[in-house]
């Protein structure tokens, strides 16, 4: 069966793999060392045969074939059946019609990003809102019938994904930290009622990618150290966060989308165009761009307070703070200098690309009794190496939350469709530690007022540190 002995759970059904990116690589190893499954029943179903030597060498047949919404029903129905599973880690594949046809067909499934067809994320002729995260996430969760159906875990990476899971554990430690211990509460309405109690008034997601190309990234190209064109994809989309109930002003720049469960607003701003102020504790303050993740909708919409009359009563603002490597930087600079469309030349960096560095990535509770508490992975690219093949620090992460998803998942079969926020944390977390490299929590006394104003005026919210003015860069 397995190829190593600590194997977390048999699977008698088999597994398509849609997609061959970086992600889908980074998962293979670690899939046949925890999950009981021979290799004839993996394959892959990929756009093109670029890494098709890769697929050989490790067992797995590949399918080329583009999956597009004209052939979708026939390539599934072709590879799956009752009691299978989709793993879905594409770009340029609707996520909800597969949601949908797994449903109809007894199949399980697992994305890292909720993704729409080729062309929805730049199409003129949609709204912003159209375009947006908070628009597929409520696609998907509109598929939810009653009674039991297969799992569908939606978004469950590392961001969006581990993250949801490490808000857990961060409110429990600031609990303990305050001096007002908590028990882990049973369900949505205990974790929303222990962030109001603690004051926490934001979430960022607060990631530093520090890890260096040995070939410097050249002019006209994109190098990233995951994919180049899901980057892009999500980059170019308007930038979303899960919206506070501390925040004074909506910005003039950003809208409601007017339907939904309503914990998030967009901007009119693509989000790799949308500075923001962060803190990790590594790096210390640093400015990343708001790019929209599942995350800053689904646990905003989780730690909700409502009152009596449905109003809310509490909500934290949420958002990503994502800072990437520095030739990504550099190569977004270049993308917004063209006007959003993508170069030519695109790298994405494999492990023995990068000679140093690390990704720094948690999430920042920020506004409680002790500031700022920042909880998360550091995992360098040596050891991500060391510790699975095929993987940079990066992808080691977003494959540590797929198998840690995809395990819960094949352990629950029947829970319907599902945010990361609504599973057990513990039990994710203890499938996924072991390739997080360094798990840490840091308190610090960060605020994004800290130093502002001191060589030029600024207008800033002195009263309340976190409002969503203080954050953005304008």
């Amino acid at each position: 069966m397995s190829d190593a002995p600590n194997r977390h759970v048999d699977f008698a059904g088999r597994i398509l793999i849609v997609g061959f990116g970086c992600i889908a690589r980074g998962v293979l190893p670690l899939l046949f060392r925890h999950v009981g499954i021979t290799r004839d029943r993996v394959r892959i179903v990929s756009a093109d045969a670029s890494h098709a030597a890769l697929a050989r060498e490790w067992g797995v047949a590949l399918r080329v074939e583009p999956l597009t919404r004209a052939n979708y029903r026939r390539v599934l129905a072709e590879e799956l059946g009752p009691g299978d599973f989709l793993l879905n880690l594409s770009i340029d594949v609707g996520s909800v019609d597969l949601i949908e046809w797994c449903r109809d067909h007894g199949v399980l499934y697992l994305d890292a990003c909720i993704e729409p067809w080729a062309g929805g994320y730049t199409d003129p002729a949609l709204t912003p809102s159209q375009r947006s995260n908070y628009a597929l996430r409520e696609q998907a969760l509109a598929l939810r019938r009653p009674g039991a159906q297969p799992t569908a875990v939606l978004t469950h990476g590392v961001n969006p994904g581990l993250v949801s899971h490490f808000v857990k554990q961060a409110l429990l430690d600031v609990a303990e930290a305050v001096g007002a211990p908590a028990q882990q509460p049973a369900d949505r309405a205990g974790w929303a009622a222990l962030a109001q109690r603690l004051g926490v008034k934001v979430i960022h997601i607060a990631e530093r990618d520090t890890q260096v190309a040995r070939v410097p990234k050249r002019r006209g190209e994109f190098v990233n150290t995951w994919s180049v064109e899901g980057f892009v994809g999500e980059g170019s989309q308007p930038a979303e966060l899960g919206w506070g109930s501390h925040e004074r002003a909506l910005p003039p720049d950003a809208r409601r989308h007017g339907f939904g469960c309503d914990a998030a607003i967009y901007l009119l701003r693509p989000g790799a165009g949308t500075p923001v102020r962060s803190w990790t504790p590594l790096e210390g303050p640093y400015r990343g761009f708001l790019v929209t993740h599942g995350e800053s909708i689904s646990i905003a919409d989780h730690l909700t307070v409502r009152a009596p009359d449905g109003s809310v009563a509490y909500r934290p603002t949420v958002h990503y703070a994502y800072h990437p490597c520095d030739d990504a930087v550099l190569s977004l600079h270049e993308l917004a200098g063209r006007e959003w469309r993508l170069q030519d030349g695109r790298r994405t960096l494999e492990a023995g690309d990068i000679v140093d560095g690390m990704d720094e990535l948690g999430v920042l509770l920020g506004g409680h009794a002790r500031t700022a508490y920042w909880y998360g992975s550091r995992l360098t690219n040596d050891e991500a190496r060391a510790l699975a093949p095929l993987n940079n620090a990066t992808s080691l992460q977003t494959a540590a939350g797929v198998l840690a998803g995809l395990v819960w998942a094949m352990r629950h079969p029947e829970r319907g469709v599902v945010d990361p926020d609504e599973m057990d944390f513990r039990e994710v977390l203890a499938v996924a530690r072991p390739y997080l490299g360094e798990i840490v929590g840091v308190f610090g006394d960060w605020t994004p007022l800290q130093r502002r104003g001191e060589l030029f005026p600024e207008d800033l919210d002195t009263d309340d540190p976190w409002q969503f003015s203080n954050v953005r860069v304008r």
